[in-house]
């Protein structure tokens, strides 16, 4: 008899692992630390699982999910809405860390994520610089904001030293991503072939670099998804409801509506496309959010074949 597929389910918190295998129903604690995570590893590899599925937690996950796939182990990083969805969906209401381990063990077996690309370690710099640029231009926006409605001049003069800093701070990240980029032939020779897109500058070239590794490997309909510019239906009997996007990369799907927004008006392909579409009767958005998506499919071409913007417009 063939022997059943083994998953594997870790609830990822600060201080703790707590892992589950399916079907044999072993559970075990961990701590985090960098030593007992290579035991967590070498004990993985012992039971050879075919997909472990760990949560998105803010950042927690990332040391444990670099070293399962360090050790080549099938590693899932997946949404938790998805999860609790599908807890819900089988009755397990009840919610603690060992209910979580099990339950994400079992979606493992019965949905069958697959296993995603680990960012090497260049990469994964690259995307904390570029988050950290994006964190600085919200605080940035936010003490412009507050200068606006200041009424006192200490409070005034404070935010305006605070808004020099900032500005100086984005300055600094930009040459730092700058200088990343510029240090590797790799990246200068994409970050210049997605550059040569009409409606593409630097901010979303090294935005697709840094947070969106798989672009080029995947065929359309699945890095569509996986940014979350793919219209999901929602229909039931006869009644047809509007197709909506969700999900996805949050920061990748708004570097692509800039990009988008200014290809409407300087990206002569893109450009028809959107006017078509308005005159077909589509609203402003949804042509727009098709903009965006035509935009995805041409730069996922264009890196998986190293052909620039001329050959693609030709």
């Amino acid at each position: 008899m063939q022997s059943p597929d083994i998953a594997v389910g870790i609830d990822v918190s600060k201080s703790e692992l707590v892992i589950a295998v399916h079907p044999s129903g072993d559970t075990w604690i961990s701590a985090t630390t960098l030593d007992a995570i290579d035991d967590v590893v070498r004990r993985l590899a012992a039971v050879t699982p075919t997909i472990i599925v760990v949560e998105a937690t803010g950042g927690y996950e990332h040391t444990l999910v670099a070293a399962c796939a360090a050790a080549t182990l099938p590693v899932a990083v997946v949404n938790p809405r998805q999860v609790r969805a599908f807890a819900q969906a089988i009755g397990r209401t009840a919610k603690t860390d060992a209910i979580d381990a099990t339950v994400l063990a079992l979606f493992g077996a019965r949905v069958q994520p697959a296993p995603r690309t680990i960012p090497d370690t260049a990469t994964q710099a690259l995307a904390a610089l570029v988050a950290r640029r994006r964190q600085l231009l919200e605080m940035l926006g936010a003490e412009q904001q507050r200068l606006h409605q200041a009424t006192t001049n200490p409070v005034t003069r404070d935010l305006r030293n605070h808004i020099r800093w900032l500005e100086r701070r984005v300055k600094d990240v930009d040459d730092e991503i700058g200088g990343a980029i510029q240090g590797s032939p790799i990246w200068r020779v994409q970050e210049d072939l997605l550059r040569s897109v009409p409606g593409i500058g630097p901010t979303v070239a090294r935005t697709l670099l840094a947070e969106l590794p798989e672009l080029g490997q995947l065929d359309r309909r699945r890095i569509a998804a996986l940014v979350g510019v793919a219209p999901f239906n929602r229909d039931s009997g006869q009644w047809r409801g509007r197709r909506m996007i969700w999900g996805g990369r949050a920061s990748v799907r708004s570097a692509l509506y800039m990009a988008a927004l200014v290809a409407t008006r300087h990206n002569p392909v893109l450009a028809a496309f959107y006017q078509r579409l308005r005159t077909e009767g589509k609203p402003p958005k949804v042509a727009l959010v098709a903009v965006m998506r035509k935009l995805l499919t041409i730069v996922n071409a264009m890196v998986k074949h190293q052909s620039f913007w001329q050959s693609q417009a030709a």
